[in-house]
């Protein structure tokens, strides 16, 4: 099934190790991608779930305080609180019955929490818009180790299996998919890739119902005679077949089935013992619940669906898919998350090389901005991963109500898992309780301030307008600029950090943008900024800004930092500190003085010590 939404963000990266950047059509690497990613990775040891590499083992999970974590436990609480209020109609119905929440940063989960049902409703009444509960002694709450059904977050386990064959030289990211499964290149798919079923540029409609197809032979069939409906890699559209396509190449090379794949592969090695397809029945009691699927808002009808697969060409596929169909706990999906964000690792286990982990977190989709999307993942998302989106932060969603989201700048990891379907996929659109809880989350990591103990903060709050103005300054001579240090992260299209000096207008001060300049902590070369705003992302280090107020000489000035938040998703906001107006050899204002610090005017901005 296909996602619940679609967002923005630019993502545009390089591939490391010397490998060229690769655009939205993928050129061909002048040399196998295997050899080039043994070359790269050759020190990470042998690949697959018996290299566990040289050297210390990598991070291991354990549970620990916000501080251990190098988290602030105020945002952390309010992530919590947050989520719950999506228990309660948001506005109409509930969001999810129920969620498990999990956050962390490095080897130390942070937060745990069960909230809400995980099974409440036996069916839904569509006459009367109501869920029809059972009774108070057969609801089950939500517990730490709740499975649920991952929905398309099982896209990145077929994607990791995926690139453990690419690093074998089983499988080449640049094949024709045709190569491996002659039938597939029927409908004009014969010059189809490996890596555009990856990077979702392949064509392909977003979705077909093979599940009416009575055999598996024939839901095949279907799939080989199915035609793109844009050339490959013209256009980024996300779609199931991709992953469906991909789960054909990988049973086909290896002679193994997707779930054994899942299980010798990837499972087993890290110790994710609650994470497999077709949970056995004496899970159930464990499982979240998901739909009451009748037609017409299901493609099929099978009354409440708790234990089994929700997805319907999943349930096609006898419940072994690759785009849907695995059930895991928060808990196995953090250590999945550690593991990838260790480079491959999780104590002695070795499931992927570094380089191979890099490319999943490489943006090869810089042709379509906004659709950032590496190998099985997608990046700079803030329509669900908030202000946790960065051009390297990675992750995942699923229908059901799941999603995973890494930030390997911060080393930090959110798991959101609610059954948001339950008792039926009409109550709840968008993904307001991702948004919410990766904010928080975002929050949580605290910005240290560039010089003294606190530095001012702009918030984070959407659709509004904070301003920091400074006390009217005379410039005597023709040497005025101001001095600073500044530190974003904006949504990148509408969000921005604004400097504005003040002139005088008939009914009240008009603010014309000051041109400035930044220059990264520890650089030497500097950034002009003539449109005197930044946006996006700084790359999480402090910036030195200087702006020249040469032609402000013989006047007052009123300078203020303005900034904006207008579309409905944030990022980490702004910090200002360190603020000083110079005039020559003569400083006229520096905010490290208590009385000129008190002549500030804050307007939504903050004092931050964090």
């Amino acid at each position: 099934m296909s996602r619940d939404a679609a967002g923005g963000g630019i993502g545009r990266r390089r591939l490391g190790g010397g490998m060229p950047a690769l655009g939205g059509a993928l050129a061909p690497a002048p040399v196998p991608f295997a050899d080039a990613a043994t070359a790269m990775g050759a020190e990470a040891g042998p690949p697959g779930p018996s290299g566990s590499g040289s050297g210390r083992p990598a991070p291991t999970l354990r549970r620990g305080s916000p501080a251990r974590a190098g988290l602030l436990p105020g945002p952390l609480e309010r992530l919590v609180s947050d989520a719950e209020k999506f228990l309660e109609p948001s506005p109409d119905h509930p969001w999810y019955a129920g969620a498990v929440l999990l956050a962390g940063r490095g080897g130390t989960v942070a937060l745990h929490r069960p909230i809400g049902k995980a099974v409440r409703y036996s069916a839904y009444d569509e006459a009367t818009d109501t869920g029809v509960e059972f009774p108070a002694d057969r609801q089950i709450a939500m517990a730490e180790d709740t499975v649920f059904d991952l929905a398309s977050v099982s896209k990145l386990f077929t994607s990791i299996l995926a690139v453990q064959q690419i690093e074998r030289g089983a499988l080449a990211l640049e094949e024709r998919v045709a190569s491996y499964l002659p039938d597939f290149g029927r409908a004009g798919k014969q010059d189809l890739t490996v890596s555009q079923l990856l990077t979702h540029t392949s064509g392909f409609a977003t979705w077909i119902p093979l599940y009416r197809e009575p055999t598996r032979e024939r839901m095949l069939q279907r799939l080989w005679d199915e035609a793109p409906t844009s050339p490959p890699g013209s256009v980024y559209r996300y779609s199931d077949l991709n992953l469906i396509s991909l789960q054909l190449v990988l049973e086909k090379i290896t002679g193994r089935a997707l779930d054994v794949l899942l299980r010798e592969e990837i499972t087993a090695p890290l110790g994710m013992h609650r994470t497999r397809f077709n949970p056995p029945a004496s899970w159930k009691p464990g499982i979240a619940a998901t739909e009451d699927c009748r037609q017409p808002w299901s493609g099929l009808d099978r009354g409440l669906v708790w234990g089994e697969v929700h997805d319907e060409n999943a349930f096609g596929f006898d419940g072994v898919a690759g785009h849907a169909g695995i059930f895991s706990c928060a808990w196995d999906l953090a250590v999945l998350g550690r593991t990838l964000l260790s480079g491959g690792a999780y104590g002695r286990a070795r499931i992927l090389r570094p380089a191979s982990v890099e490319l999943m977190f490489t943006d090869f989709n810089t042709d379509f901005p906004g659709d950032g999307h590496g190998l099985g993942f997608e990046l700079y998302q803030h329509w669900y991963m908030g202000a946790m989106a960065t051009p390297r932060t990675a992750g995942h969603t699923g229908f059901t109500g799941t999603s995973l989201v890494l930030d390997p700048t911060t080393d930090s990891f959110l798991v959101v898992l609610g059954n948001s379907v339950h008792p039926v996929r009409s109550w709840r659109s968008g993904s307001t309780p991702r948004v919410a809880a990766a904010d928080q989350m975002a929050r949580a990591v605290p910005v240290a301030p560039e010089s003294g103990r606190t530095a001012w903060f702009s918030g984070m709050a959407a659709g509004a307008t904070a301003t920091l103005t400074l006390p009217a300054l005379r410039i005597a001579t023709g040497r005025g600029r101001l001095r600073c240090s500044v530190w974003w992260d904006t949504e990148p299209v509408t969000g921005e950090l604004v400097l504005e000096a003040a002139r005088d207008g008939g009914d009240g001060p008009e603010w014309q943008p000051v041109p400035f300049t930044t220059t990264p902590s520890g650089q030497e070369a500097g950034t002009p900024r003539p449109t005197g705003s930044v946006s996006g992302w700084s790359g999480r280090v402090w910036h030195t800004l200087h702006a020249d107020l040469a032609a402000r000489r013989g006047r007052a000035v009123r300078l203020r930092w303005r900034y904006a938040a207008d579309g409905p998703y944030v990022g980490r906001g702004a910090y200002v500190n360190g603020l000083r107006v110079e005039d020559g050899g003569r400083t006229v204002f520096d905010d490290s003085r208590h009385g000129d610090a008190a002549r500030v005017e804050p307007d939504g901005w903050s004092v931050s010590g964090d």
